[in-house]
């Protein structure tokens, strides 16, 4: 008996084809890493490199380990800018995803008359660059010729000074909130564009309203999208900087130079030439932020298990 021979593989021809995808894709993908690795990874462990460092003016740059870092958590100056931002952030991030759940809602429902140019005049505010937004808001919050105050007085009452101390981070909020209600509103709604419309069919056959809708269906179908606001929302929060930076020309009484940790970050850098202390103060700024959204995350994971 004769054994016949199995056709030859064609494995190799195969491989060298996937081989070739595979660098084709890293060719592709290499000048984004090239950008990436230049523009954030090497001056991320170079900015760790300096927080280990000391100018000195006998001696010059000096290795002193964690002792910026020892000095960053007995600032007062720093503590109480992060503590100014955990309270904005419990009042604001609130306010402004309610509102931004509560319009991508009522777009969603169909409810809402001309909904695309809804859509697009929530949205406005997002595209107007964030030094615009604070100048225009800082004509409107002035006491002396604002609009706001003058039309207060008109009713014949005082006028608050929305620049003071004691309302400037009011004032601040409501600028954060104008400008990223539409930007949250808009992931929110793509989110409930991607739920299947046969879930509220059904739920309308069983007699539920719009509200029972959006209560027990909408808003647990779009719990990740959600917590991607937040987390968003934390994170800028922290980096608050352009507002208060430019609100300190305007009210230089209220606004210090650690309003908020990412200015004063800035003003040890950039104006004080402390960059050894400011690059800790970076540093340690970053691991609040993960802290934070990590809690935010693991809570929210915890809650959907019990649920």
């Amino acid at each position: 008996m004769t054994r016949t021979s199995a056709p030859p593989a064609r494995r190799p021809r195969h491989n060298a084809t996937q081989r070739r995808q595979n660098r084709a894709a890293y060719l592709f993908v290499a000048p984004f890493m090239l950008i990436f690795i230049a523009m954030l990874v090497v001056p991320l462990f170079y900015s760790g490199y300096l927080s280990f460092f000391q100018d000195r003016l006998i001696g010059g740059s000096t290795f002193v380990g964690f002792q910026n870092y020892v000095r960053a958590l007995t600032d007062q100056g720093f503590i109480d800018g992060v503590l100014r931002m955990g309270g904005f952030l419990l009042v604001q991030v609130p306010i402004m995803l309610a509102l931004a759940l509560f319009i991508a809602l009522a777009v969603d429902s169909g409810r809402v008359r001309g909904g695309k140019y809804v859509r697009l005049l929530v949205f406005v505010p997002y595209a107007v660059p964030g030094v615009l937004a604070a100048l225009m808001w800082g004509y409107l919050y002035g006491n002396d010729f604002g609009p706001i105050a003058q039309t207060i007085r008109a009713t014949g009452l005082d006028a608050p000074n929305l620049l003071s101390p004691d309302l400037i981070l009011y004032s601040i909020m409501n600028v954060v909130t104008w400008g990223f209600v539409g930007y949250n509103m808009i992931i929110m709604y793509a989110a409930l564009r991607s739920i299947p419309g046969e879930l509220y069919e059904a739920a309308e056959i069983d007699g539920a309203g719009q509200f029972r809708i959006a209560w027990s269906i909408k808003i647990p179908a779009i719990r990740p999208a959600i917590l991607l606001t937040v987390i968003f929302s934390i994170i800028g929060t922290f980096q608050l900087f352009a507002e208060p930076s430019l609100f300190d020309a305007i009210a230089p009484n209220a606004i210090s130079d650690s309003y908020t940790p990412n200015y004063y970050a800035y003003n040890l850098a950039f104006v004080n030439q402390n960059i050894n202390y400011a690059a800790a103060i970076a540093f340690i700024l970053g691991i609040v932020i993960m802290i934070v959204s990590y809690v935010v995350q693991l809570s929210t994971q915890r809650r959907e298990r019990l649920s």
